[in-house]
């Protein structure tokens, strides 16, 4: 049987590590350093047994991403990402995708956005299973009061991204 091979980067950033994994230049996941073994396990069952080499560099993610860090908020929006999620969740991460930086919504606009008012839960669970956060930017979902709820990466994250593009007073 045959590995997938699967470039692997981590970089530093003021929220912590982020570690993600290329294959070819497409982005296949991204998760902040302490949530990686999660997100690793969801690539096994994804691809089976996984060449995991390690890319100090990253491509066209890594350049991206370090873009993004160093204030060019539209730097991830045109990268190349491969999730492979159901047909709704699809649908969610690509509507995520058009919120821009510097703007939130809420999970039920998100929910109305994608065509189903009713599944703020379903939306909820798309976001939370989102392979490529940041890139695919679920931290852009916030709760109908305003609050900062649900991030996998956790809320001060959350709120650093947040900071960063300029949705929230620093």
């Amino acid at each position: 049987m045959n590995a997938t091979p699967l470039f692997v980067t981590e970089i530093d950033t003021p929220a912590g590590a982020i570690v993600f994994a290329r294959r070819g230049e497409r982005l296949v996941a991204l998760s902040f350093k302490d949530y990686w073994p999660r997100l690793l396990k969801q690539l096994e069952k994804r691809f089976g047994a996984l060449e995991l080499t390690p890319d100090a560099k990253g491509g066209p993610p890594g350049r991206a991403l370090r873009r993004y860090l160093d204030g060019d908020l539209h730097a991830l929006d045109a990268l190349e990402v491969d999730t492979e999620g159901t047909p709704f969740q699809e649908k969610v991460w690509s509507r995520l995708r058009k919120i821009p930086a510097g703007a939130t919504w809420s999970y039920a606009e998100l929910a109305r956005a994608v065509g189903n008012p009713s599944a703020v839960r379903a939306v909820a669970g798309a976001n939370a299973r989102n392979p490529v956060s940041v890139v695919v930017p679920c931290h852009r979902v916030i709760a109908s009061d305003g609050k900062l709820s649900g991030y996998g990466g956790g809320v001060p994250r959350k709120r650093w991204l947040l900071k960063h593009e300029g949705a929230l007073l620093a």
